[in-house]
């Protein structure tokens, strides 16, 4: 590791959040449109102010629960955040709300019914993470998964968790390309983004002209935001003729390839790269303004020219924050936003990593290299000594799982049920749920597991509702329940199954509830 300084830091912070500002401001007015956008500036007057935007705005919320729980925060705190601050019901947004309120903790919440989890709205809101997490894209990755899942699913996390990973790294290693490697490494090979990063990489490489780079990413994993209130007659019109026409709501990869494409383009200027990203069309303001927070952390607030910076004068403007209930302290400039990052870093990264007592001004420990990248989950032989490698699945791991896999954390072990593929139940046919328990390999002990499920009447087990299984803590040692559930004299539509995990000779246990809706 090396050591980053405050000021290196702070720098860095803050020229995230005015290139997040700057490019959500430029790219706004174009969101949802596509066709090719020819302007090199802001078209907006912005006498009275920059207007409001979502991309910037969320990550407030998520701040507000990390000075709150600090690196406890999960996914079902960030959900529960969710509900009470963000206002939108638009589109994913929406359909995580009501999922969530009907019972369906994440990832269940980003993926049942939720034609739009695979959209845009999840990989705007990585810069918290990186900033939180600075030098350590493994940590912030980590994070960025546990945010998407709230409201997204597949295609959709893997873009905040690419993201993450490149702004967190990007605090240390300013080589684009060095960057792009880093974020692949946390996500699948084979996934719809790592195809259309790659395409964009692909087009830059062989020197095609940034029309041809805008068509051949967009048909590499084709995307429908620019054509949302189009009707299908007019969609082939203008510049759109060779552009295929994508599955609704599928809109990630696309974006996020945009961004990077306008990033290799702009070789290094802020300016060109931003006018390159904005002329994709699509959802602009989104691939704006993730290019400008990652191209203001490799570069530092102090590279960011005062053209652009100048018309905003350093302000914010929040659109999805319910500022009714108490517990949420908007900021109103983006260096009132860079401090109370600044204040909560330490306590998120932890005490081993920030020295805030260092002579001269607090320093920071980051990783770099090979470090940066994605852990490989083979390193390490199959039930090898636990004491060499820690029982958490890498991040790679985890975009891996299946969106109807919950996972739980309790003090002493770890828990995921498997829904299988949906959340529903049909009477007359059976219907499994398994659940999995791992060691929690920090407390470096062997254990026998009881796991028991409780259910109400008129619902019954083929294969028992109990079983007590032996638990070693060795590397990559778990054990499994199958839950065969009937449901033919049980007549409600709701059906909460409740499941108790617990140690032989220890006192804590972990309850977790399965809820089913009949189909």
């Amino acid at each position: 590791m090396k050591q980053m300084t405050f000021a290196q830091y702070k720098d860095k912070v803050l020229g995230c959040w005015c290139g997040k500002n700057i490019g959500g401001v430029l790219g706004a007015p174009f969101e949802c449109f596509r066709q090719i956008n020819d302007v090199d500036f802001y078209v907006q007057d912005l006498s009275q102010g920059p207007p409001p935007n979502d991309d910037l705005d969320l990550q407030i919320v998520w701040l507000a629960a990390v000075e709150k729980y600090g690196r406890t925060v999960n996914a079902a705190i960030l959900g529960e955040y969710w509900l009470s601050y963000i206002t939108p019901n638009w589109v994913e947004y929406g359909m995580a709300k009501a999922n969530l309120r009907a019972g369906l903790v994440p990832p269940l919440s980003g993926t049942v019914d939720n034609t739009y989890g695979n959209s845009c709205g999840c990989f705007i809101r990585s810069e918290i993470w990186a900033c939180l997490a600075p030098g350590h894209p493994n940590l912030a990755a980590r994070y960025a998964y546990e945010d998407a899942i709230v409201d997204h699913t597949n295609e959709g996390v893997l873009g905040e968790v690419f993201c993450a990973a490149m702004e967190s790294a990007a605090f240390v290693e300013n080589n684009l390309w060095q960057l792009i490697d880093i974020g692949l490494s946390y996500i699948p090979e084979n996934s719809a983004m790592a195809r259309a990063i790659n395409e964009a990489c692909d087009c830059y490489r062989e020197g095609v002209s940034v029309r041809e780079a805008r068509e051949r990413i967009h048909n590499s994993a084709p995307g429908t935001f620019g054509i949302q209130g189009i009707k299908l007659c007019e969609i082939k019109e203008k510049d759109n003729e060779n552009m295929a026409l994508g599955e609704p709501g599928f809109d990630a990869p696309e974006n996020v390839a945009y961004m990077i494409a306008g990033l290799l383009y702009g070789e290094g200027d802020f300016g060109k790269s931003l006018t390159i990203a904005n002329s994709f069309g699509e959802d602009t303001d989104c691939i704006c303004a993730t290019l400008g927070a990652l191209f203001g952390i490799i570069h530092g607030e102090k590279a960011l020219p005062e053209k652009w910076k100048a018309p905003l004068d350093d302000k914010i403007a929040t659109l999805c924050i319910n500022k009714t209930s108490n517990g949420i302290w908007v900021p109103e400039t983006a260096t009132e936003l860079t401090e109370r990052v600044i204040r909560t870093m330490p306590s998120f990264l932890g005490q081993e990593l920030c020295d805030i007592f260092a002579e001269g001004g607090m320093t920071v420990l980051v990783q770099e290299g090979e470090a940066l990248y994605c852990e490989d989950p083979n390193a390490y032989m199959y039930r090898m000594n636990s004491f060499v490698k820690n029982g958490y699945l890498t991040v790679r791991e985890l975009s891996e799982l299946s969106p109807y896999v919950v996972r739980y954390d309790f003090p002493a072990m770890r828990v995921c049920v498997d829904y299988g593929k949906s959340v529903h139940f049909k009477k007359g046919e059976a219907r499994t749920v398994k659940v999995t328990v791992s060691n929690a390999f920090y407390l470096n002990e062997m254990h026998w597991v009881q796991i028991r499920a409780y259910a109400p009447d008129g619902v019954s087990f083929e294969t028992g509702s109990s079983a007590l299984l032996p638990l070693n803590n060795l590397s990559g040692v778990s054990v499994e329940k199958e839950f065969v559930i009937h449901t033919d004299e049980y007549e409600e539509a709701r059906l909460e199954i409740v499941i108790d995990c617990s140690l032989t000779g220890r006192h804590s246990s972990g309850l977790v509830k399965v809820v089913l809706y009949r189909e």
